[in-house]
């Protein structure tokens, strides 16, 4: 019961922390990206793991459901880690994500990698979607195709989770799919940051630098995604628990995991 107590006197701290983080999460992330020096197992960004670990899990799923023929969307692509890696089972890889920081990033570390390229987009409103529709064409792929979003969904409200789902409707059409990994912890705030390492007198690097930047992220399982996701609109094809990958916050070389939720979906 002490522990627990002890764990909520860390909420003046978060208070403080995030008190300071843009309104706008359009402008939240590009400030965020514009402030990484360095990526992976050592760097600054909390969700990037440094390992393929996490993909590894999600291939089996990837490989089977979703047509190889079809190029692939990255949406909330980051620096480009898994746009880099997909491409490697699909023809063309388009990384897509709302900080133009980011997708600088991630075209600078995919340089002279072919099949992959980057566009900053807003995937919520439909100027999102004719972008990513121009960059396909561009590419010579036009019509249908796949989706990979990691780590979106639980950090949109509501609205903007239901108009996320809504403009990848007319995207992957009918041969195309979605595959979706989204943190499920089931905890509040306070115990999700004490499970990635915060305590009364330390809070992890990385952890403490998307507290004070980001929005306050949430959980993203099967009830959220009916929610954005109707039954009118699409079908589960498959889906069910997940781990999600953080790089290392309490050891020197064990990602923390989360638990999470995975769902591939088709439209109707």
């Amino acid at each position: 019961m002490l522990s627990a107590l002890k764990k909520y006197l860390l909420l003046p701290k978060l208070v403080k922390l995030s008190s300071n983080a843009p309104k706008d999460p359009g402008v939240a992330w590009d400030q965020y990206w514009g402030r990484v020096g360095a990526t992976g197992a050592r760097g600054d960004v909390l969700w990037d793991s440094g390992s393929d670990h996490e993909l590894q899990a999600y291939l089996e799923h990837l490989t089977r459901q979703l047509d190889p023929s079809l190029p692939l969307v990255d949406v909330g692509c980051g620096s480009g880690v898994f746009s880099r890696a997909l491409a490697a089972y699909f023809p063309y890889v388009l990384g897509v994500d709302v900080s133009a920081n980011a997708v600088a990033r991630a075209a600078a570390e995919s340089e002279g990698l072919e099949r992959v390229s980057y566009v900053a987009a807003d995937m919520t409103a439909p100027a999102g979607t004719r972008a990513v529709a121009d960059a396909l064409a561009a590419a010579g792929f036009s019509g249908e195709a796949n989706i990979f979003i990691r780590g979106v969904f639980h950090v949109l409200k509501r609205p903007a989770q239901a108009a996320l789902a809504g403009q990848l409707h007319p995207l992957v059409g009918k041969r195309g799919r979605v595959f979706l990994a989204e943190t499920n912890f089931r905890g509040n705030p306070i115990q999700y940051v004490s499970h990635l390492g915060a305590t009364l007198h330390s809070i992890p690097g990385p952890l403490e630098k998307a507290i004070r930047a980001l929005p306050v992220p949430g959980r993203f399982g099967a009830e959220q995604r009916r929610r954005a996701f109707p039954e009118a609109q699409w079908d589960v094809v498959e889906d069910g628990p997940v781990t999600i990958e953080t790089r290392p916050l309490t050891s020197t070389d064990r990602p923390e995991q989360i638990p999470g939720y995975f769902a591939v979906l088709q439209a109707r």
